[in-house]
């Protein structure tokens, strides 16, 4: 009788974290075990890690019921994007260079041409506008529904769809999306899955690297994106509402990296204290920009 009942105890925490590979005699932590982290900086959100280092908890959510909501991905959408621009050829490589139109816009580091990667570093809206043209928004629904990315809508194309909609993906399936990419398993060439995880490494030291992204639509803040150790990933995806707007962005990365630090998947020296985090965390994340930027630039018709 004990027997049944601690299966099914099992069984219920399994259809709870969406079937994810969590074993029975593995300590599964509850919310409670990250809510302080977003109490600290009074924060309304989600994020969930999920772990595959050996003898660590395999899965840690804060929030699991908005775990399996819907978002608009903002700047996250940047990483799916730029496999789509490479894969329909819209972009040779990463050495390919976007000459800037002259017009000024409101961050001067946009006002320069730019490659792939410091498009995808400093969150370069008009790059990444041209791109959604360039792919057209029937191919890029063939992509999105290819790699099952959220609800795969990217409308009629002829908007920045992964702002304010129509498409939208939950922290699951962020890091469903992420999990895959890590392992060369997407319906895209191999040379471009492998590139658009060099351009996404943000911090790295002999023996780790973190690769990740922030997102950012004026309601809905994201970081996304994993580290790597030696004995393995660690993958996560946040989502906060940012009702302060940009005072709120640097709590995205802030909460992020004390989650993982507490889990000890990044390293004593990427573990700030919570006040400096704040402070510099964020220090060229632009994408707060990208959504006053693309309220100038709407999208030309194909």
């Amino acid at each position: 009788m004990l027997w049944h009942l601690s299966s099914l105890f099992c069984v219920l925490f399994l259809l709870l974290l969406h079937a994810q590979p969590v074993l029975c005699g593995e300590t599964v932590p509850t919310s409670l075990d990250l809510a302080d982290i977003f109490a600290t900086y009074k924060a309304t959100g989600t994020m969930k890690v999920v772990d595959e280092r050996p003898g660590r908890t395999r899965v840690w959510i804060h929030n699991p019921i908005r775990a399996e909501q819907r978002f608009a991905p903002a700047s996250t959408y940047k990483i799916p994007h730029t496999l789509f621009a490479l894969q329909a050829g819209v972009v040779r490589d990463e050495f390919q260079l976007f000459a800037w139109d002259g017009v000024e816009r409101s961050f001067p580091g946009w006002n320069r041409d730019h490659t792939l990667r410091s498009a995808m570093r400093y969150s370069v809206a008009w790059v990444y506008l041209d791109i959604a043209r360039r792919i057209g928004g029937q191919q890029a629904k063939i992509f999105l529904q290819a790699i099952s990315y959220g609800n795969a809508d990217s409308g009629t194309g002829q908007d920045p769809y992964w702002l304010d909609g129509p498409l939208a993906i939950s922290a699951s399936e962020q890091i469903d999306f992420l999990h895959r990419l890590y392992g060369n398993k997407l319906p895209f060439a191999l040379a471009h899955q492998r590139l658009v995880k060099d351009i996404l490494l943000i911090e790295a030291d002999r023996d780790w690297r973190l690769r990740a992204k922030t997102g950012w639509n004026g309601k809905t803040g994201w970081w996304v994106g994993w580290v790597e150790n030696e004995d393995g990933p660690t993958f996560f995806a946040l989502n906060i509402d940012t009702p302060d707007q940009m005072n709120d962005l640097p709590y995205r990365e802030a909460i992020g990296r004390r989650v993982l630090c507490r889990l000890q998947a990044l390293p004593t020296s990427a573990c700030l204290d919570a006040g400096v985090l704040v402070s510099s965390c964020c220090a060229g994340r632009l994408d707060s920009f990208e959504l006053l930027e693309d309220a100038q630039m709407p999208m030309h018709k194909n």
